[in-house]
């Protein structure tokens, strides 16, 4: 079951068939509008022969990286597009599980949250790599945590009730929350959501 939330209504509502083919076809649409792009970008003979020797996923990345340049506020704008619930809680995930966007998992796999591959739930990964799931780029890992808020935290209208889920069902490390909670308070996350 697919669920998407709604601003106007401040409620989530399940996604109908139809909403779902159109969803399809649109990226069916984007995406074969970006694999001619790809083929089509060519700055110099050296770039023309990289860039020829690269497969259509690795092509798609690379356009996608470039179109898309991670940056912290680039995250914040798709965290507020999204209507992602408590956006500085997961700012602050994204920080304190790639330390600063300076893991490998963050760096090679694309992943802001240090998500698994899920096995049940709709995702976005691309599959596996160093126990963790990886992404074509940063924005898809930003969907996928968006698509696991939407399966799991749906019911969940506190911080607290956040914060306890976060502590009971994904943190690895005891000290998870208290880690969240001080990375929100000294880097001020919740006026970067004002």
């Amino acid at each position: 079951m697919l669920y998407v939330y709604s601003k106007k209504s401040l409620m989530f509502k399940k996604v109908t068939k139809k909403v779902l083919w159109t969803v399809f076809a649109t990226i069916t649409i984007l995406v074969t509008s970006v694999v001619t792009m790809a083929y089509t970008v060519a700055v110099d003979t050296t770039r023309e022969e990289v860039i020829s020797n690269l497969s259509v996923e690795e092509k798609l990345v690379l356009l996608n990286e470039v179109n898309h340049p991670f940056s912290e506020e680039s995250l914040i704008t798709l965290l507020k597009e999204l209507n992602v619930k408590f956006p500085h809680i997961v700012l602050a995930q994204s920080i304190v599980e790639t330390g600063h966007w300076t893991s490998n998992i963050f760096k090679e796999n694309h992943n802001l949250f240090g998500m698994k591959q899920a096995r049940v739930r709709v995702n976005t990964a691309r599959g596996t790599q160093y126990n963790h799931a990886y992404y074509d780029s940063w924005r898809e890992s930003v969907y996928d945590y968006a698509f696991y808020q939407c399966r799991y935290l749906a019911s969940i209208k506190t911080e607290e009730q956040y914060f306890q889920y976060l502590a009971d069902s994904y943190a690895e490390a005891g000290d998870y929350i208290n880690t969240l909670k001080q990375v929100i308070e000294t880097d001020s996350l919740i006026k970067k959501f004002e």
